[in-house]
C-alpha cells in the first residue's frame, strides 16, 4: 500500500511545508484537508473520494475549498467527506458559506461511524483524541497493512488510544513541541518528541513518521530527535511528497 504525505506542518504553512493532508491514491482515501490538498488531483487513481477529517480546525479543513483545482487535475464523480456530525454542520455553516466561499464544491458530508469499510477490503476505526475541541485519530487495515493517524492530540504512557494503535506497521504522529515544552504541549493539546517515541514503543508498532511539526522550525530543529530515537529507533520526520509504502 502507498501513502503520499501532501502536507506535514501545523498551524500555518512554512516554505516547507503545507498543513495537514495524506492520501491513499489507489484506494481513494484521503486524510485531513489542510494546504496540502492542492495537490491531491495530480495522485489519485480513482474516480471516486473518501476523505476523512480528524477534526474542523482551519489547518485541517481549509483545503476543502480547493476542490475545483483538484476536479481540474482529476476529475471525480463521488467526494464524500467523512467526520463528527458536529464539525461537519460547522464546516457547513462557516467555511462554506457563501460570504467567505461563493461556490460550493461537489461534495457529499457523511457522519463517522466508529468503523467505516474501504476499498480493496479494508476498514476505517476512529477514536477519540484529547484536544480542544475534541478530535478524532484513524487506523486504517488492510489485509496484511495497517497505518495509524494520530495528530492533535497530547502522547502519554496512559493515553487511551494505545491499544487503538497497538501493532500498527506504520505510525504517523503529530510532534509540534520539544521535550522541554511538556507543559504547553499538554495545555495547547500536542505533543512532544520522546513522548511520542514511549508511546509507539509501548503499543509496539513498526515505524514512526513525526508529523504535524512547528511551522517555525520546519526541519524540526526544535524536536529531540536523537533522544526519541534512543527510546524507539525507526522514528523519522515526515516530510512533504514523501510516499511511504505500508
Amino acid at each position: 500500500m502507498r501513502l503520499v504525505l501532501l502536507g506535514t506542518s501545523g498551524y500555518h504553512p512554512s516554505e516547507k511545508r503545507h498543513t495537514a493532508c495524506l492520501a491513499i491514491p489507489e484506494c481513494g482515501v484521503a486524510l485531513d484537508a489542510g494546504t496540502g490538498m492542492f495537490r491531491l488531483g495530480r495522485y489519485l487513481a480513482t474516480d471516486e473520494l473518501d476523505l476523512f477529517l480528524t477534526h474542523a480546525h482551519l489547518d485541517h479543513v481549509v483545503g476543502l475549498t480547493y476542490f475545483f483545482s483538484v476536479l481540474y487535475e482529476h476529475p471525480l464523480r463521488r467526494i464524500t467527506v467523512h467526520g463528527e456530525e458536529a464539525k461537519l454542520a460547522a464546516i457547513q455553516e462557516h467555511l462554506l458559506a457563501e460570504a467567505l466561499f461563493p461556490g460550493r464544491p461537489p461534495l457529499e458530508f457523511r457522519p463517522l461511524p466508529r468503523e467505516v469499510g474501504l476499498p480493496q477490503g479494508g476498514k476505517l476505526t476512529s477514536f477519540p483524541v484529547s484536544h480542544v475541541g475534541g478530535a478524532l485519530g484513524f487506523r486504517l487495515d488492510w489485509p496484511g497493512h495497517s497505518v495509524a493517524y494520530v495528530t492533535d492530540t497530547t502522547a502519554a504512557p496512559d493515553a487511551a488510544y494505545l491499544e487503538e494503535i497497538r501493532g500498527a506497521q506504520l505510525l504517523i504522529h503529530e510532534c509540534y513541541y520539544p521535550d522541554s515544552a511538556a507543559e504547553f504541549a499538554e495545555r495547547f493539546g500536542h505533543s512532544t518528541t520522546s513522548a511520542v517515541a514511549d508511546l509507539a514503543r509501548r503499543a509496539e508498532v513498526g515505524r514512526v513518521l513525526l508529523t504535524h511539526i512547528h511551522p517555525l522550525a520546519p526541519d524540526g530543529e526544535n524536536l529531540d530527535l536523537p533522544a526519541a530515537r534512543k527510546i524507539f529507533s525507526p522514528l523519522e520526520l515526515a516530510e512533504d511528497l514523501m510516499e511511504v509504502e505500508f
